[in-house]
C-alpha cells in the first residue's frame, strides 16, 4: 500500500511539474504581438487602429510596413507574419496561389484614389482628361511614381497615363520610387514638380497639394484585400482582422479618405 502511494504521489507530482511548465509558454504564446505587414499607404491609418485596439484590450501590433511586393516577396521567403494588407489584389493573389495565406479568411477591406501631385508652393494647374498635357508641365525635370512594374500605386498610376493617351510622352521622365511614400517624399521636398500618389498619402502630408484626381474608369479599380497567412498561430490575430472590420477601424479609415469596402462588424 505504501509502494502504490509513493507511486501515486510521485506521478501527481510529475503532472504538476509538467502543467507548470507549460503555463508560461501558453501565456506568453497568448501575449505574443500580432504582426502585420502592411502597404505602406496605410502608415497612419493602421498605427492609429494598432494603438485603439491596444487601448481596448488587445495586444501589441508589430507594424512593418512597405510597399506591398516587397512585403509579399517577405513573407513567400518565410518572414513572420500574422497578417497581411495589400495594395492590391495582384500580390494577394500571389500569395494565395502559393499557399501562403489563409484564403477563408481573405477580405476586401478598402478603397482608394491616385492623384496627381504638386509641392504646395507649385504654380502649376491642370485637369486630368485624354491627352492632358503632362509631359509640357513637366518640362526637363521628372515625375515621382512608386515602381510601375512592382509597387501597386505605380502600377495603378502607369496604367491611369496609358490610358489617357499619356505614358509615352513621359515614360523617360519618371522617377521610380520603391514605395509610394518614397514616391511622395520627393514631390514634398521639391525634388520633383509632380508626382502620382494615393490621394491618401497627399491627405497626410502638408506639403503637397492635389492637383486633380484619375478617373476611376483610367485604371483598375484600387482594392486593398487583407488575410492572415497559413503560418500564423498566433491567438490574437483573428481578432485583430475582425477589428479591422469594425466601427472603430472603420471611422479611422474614412476620415483618412479610404472606401472601407468591408461589411461593418
Amino acid at each position: 500500500m505504501v509502494r502504490v502511494l509513493k507511486t501515486a504521489v510521485v506521478a501527481v507530482t510529475a503532472l504538476v511539474a509538467v502543467a507548470a511548465a507549460s503555463l508560461p509558454l501558453t501565456a506568453a504564446r497568448a501575449e505574443e504581438p500580432v504582426t502585420v505587414f502592411a502597404a505602406a499607404s496605410l502608415k497612419e491609418s493602421i498605427e492609429q487602429i494598432a494603438a485603439a485596439w491596444k487601448q481596448a484590450g488587445g495586444t501589441e501590433v508589430r507594424l512593418s510596413l512597405a510597399g506591398s511586393s516587397a512585403l509579399a516577396r517577405q513573407i513567400e521567403q518565410g518572414a513572420p507574419a500574422d497578417l497581411f494588407i495589400s495594395a492590391d489584389l495582384k500580390w494577394m493573389d500571389h500569395l494565395e496561389k502559393a499557399g501562403q495565406i489563409k484564403a477563408d479568411t481573405r477580405i476586401n477591406l478598402l478603397g482608394n484614389r491616385i492623384v496627381l501631385v504638386a509641392p504646395m508652393g507649385s504654380s502649376v494647374t491642370t485637369t486630368i482628361a485624354p491627352g492632358f498635357p503632362l509631359a509640357s508641365l513637366l518640362g526637363n525635370e521628372r515625375l515621382a511614381m512608386a515602381n510601375v512594374d512592382a509597387v501597386p500605386a505605380g502600377s495603378y498610376g502607369k496604367a491611369a497615363l496609358e490610358s489617357l493617351g499619356v505614358w509615352e510622352s513621359v515614360r523617360d521622365k519618371v522617377a521610380q520610387a520603391e514605395n509610394v511614400r518614397a514616391a511622395l517624399l520627393l514631390v514634398s521636398r521639391g525634388e520633383v514638380p509632380l508626382g502620382i500618389v494615393y490621394e491618401t498619402d497627399a491627405r497626410v502630408d502638408p506639403s503637397v497639394k492635389i492637383l486633380d484626381r484619375f478617373p476611376e474608369a483610367s485604371h483598375p479599380a484600387i482594392v486593398y484585400p487583407a488575410a492572415l497567412t497559413t503560418e500564423s498561430e498566433n491567438l490574437h490575430a483573428t481578432d485583430f482582422l475582425a477589428y479591422l472590420q469594425g466601427t472603430d477601424a472603420h471611422a479611422i479609415f474614412t476620415a483618412a479618405g479610404f472606401t472601407v469596402l468591408a461589411k461593418t462588424n
